[in-house]
């Protein structure tokens, strides 16, 4: 028996959330006393590979088929769960976004496995297998047994701290027949942007909100992103105006996101918006209100009108 972890890449590197998994697989490993292997799929260099095993992968699968270079759920499940299969895996360990909540149903489906999704916490108990994850849009947890043979985790990103477990992991590449008639998607062109960061990747964040006043406030808010390297996002009444462009909404009809830091200025903390971005590690709340439910999650708080605290925090940061 083992813990199989699915690990993605980004132009053939691996960001944080990867050696997250890992670190997270490991320790549900040694719960089990059991071993960790790990999948890649796509191509990844020999040295980028290794790295998964400074937190504690023993044996790394490279699948490096062609027709696998973009994302196929179905060809993606296939592959997962005849890998499973084939190591004994009893808990599989996934990412808890896009790409995660995509395949695991189909893995759960496949391999008759119960799923624990969003996890936040190593679990409670593993006889029964006990997982926590928040709920209510994180107002509440939950307690799931998973009952089945094997286990299907999807990880709330940020939930676990990176725990580097040095060793040298086996490298191998694996071959998997693959009926090319199989794949649904077939990407016919791909835009990247570029000049600002992505909303989903970014490790800090700043948020604003109709704190704001009006979008001709949002200069102050757009240096402090410059100078923090950060992405921009708003609440939802801010993209209904127009005043920021719809892909910039976070909430529970927006962007789901799990900064390392998150800086709300000027938003009140709707239970809504709460929902997209509750998994941020740190929140930091700016706001005139002093009663506004932001404070409550936040772990720093700033009373004060937007206008007049950002110039002197983005002055703050230039000559710290």
């Amino acid at each position: 028996m083992s813990v199989l972890v699915y690990t993605e890449n980004w132009d053939g590197k691996f960001k944080k959330l990867s050696y997250e998994l890992v670190s997270y697989a490991t320790a549900v490993a040694k719960m089990i006393n059991s071993s960790v292997s790990v999948l890649s799929i796509g191509k990844v260099d020999e040295k980028e590979l290794s790295t998964l095993g400074n937190y504690g992968a023993q044996k790394i699968l490279s699948c490096e088929k062609e027709i696998l270079s973009s994302l196929d759920n179905q060809l993606y499940a296939s592959v997962i769960s005849e890998i499973a299969l084939k190591i004994n895996a009893s808990v599989i360990v996934v990412a808890n976004n896009n790409t995660g909540k995509a395949i695991a149903p189909r893995l759960s489906v496949r391999l008759k496995a119960g799923i624990g999704s969003g996890v936040s916490k190593l679990p409670l108990s593993t006889n029964p297998f006990t997982v926590y994850k928040k709920a209510y849009s994180g107002n509440a947890f939950a307690h799931v047994i998973l009952k089945s043979e094997v286990k299907i985790i999807t990880l709330a990103q940020n939930s676990f701290d990176l725990t580097e477990t040095p060793n040298i992991a086996s490298i191998e590449k694996i071959d998997i027949d693959i009926n090319s008639s199989a794949a649904k998607t077939k990407v016919q062109e791909v835009l990247r942007q570029t000049g600002r960061i992505l909303l989903t990747d970014a490790d800090i964040v700043v948020s604003g909100g109709r704190g704001m006043k009006s979008p001709d406030n949002w200069p102050p808010l757009l240096e402090l992103a410059e100078t923090l390297g950060a992405a921009t996002a708003c609440s939802r009444p801010v993209s209904d105006e127009g005043w920021r462009p719809h892909e910039e909404h976070t909430g529970q009809t927006g962007k789901i996101i799990a900064p390392n830091l998150y800086i709300a200025v000027g938003i009140s903390g709707a239970t809504q918006h709460l929902a997209g971005v509750s998994a941020s590690k740190y929140i930091v709340a700016i706001n005139i209100d002093k009663d506004a439910p932001i404070f409550e999650v936040a772990q720093y708080g700033i009373i004060g009108d937007a206008m007049k605290v950002l110039p002197k925090l983005v002055t703050a940061l230039k000559n710290s």
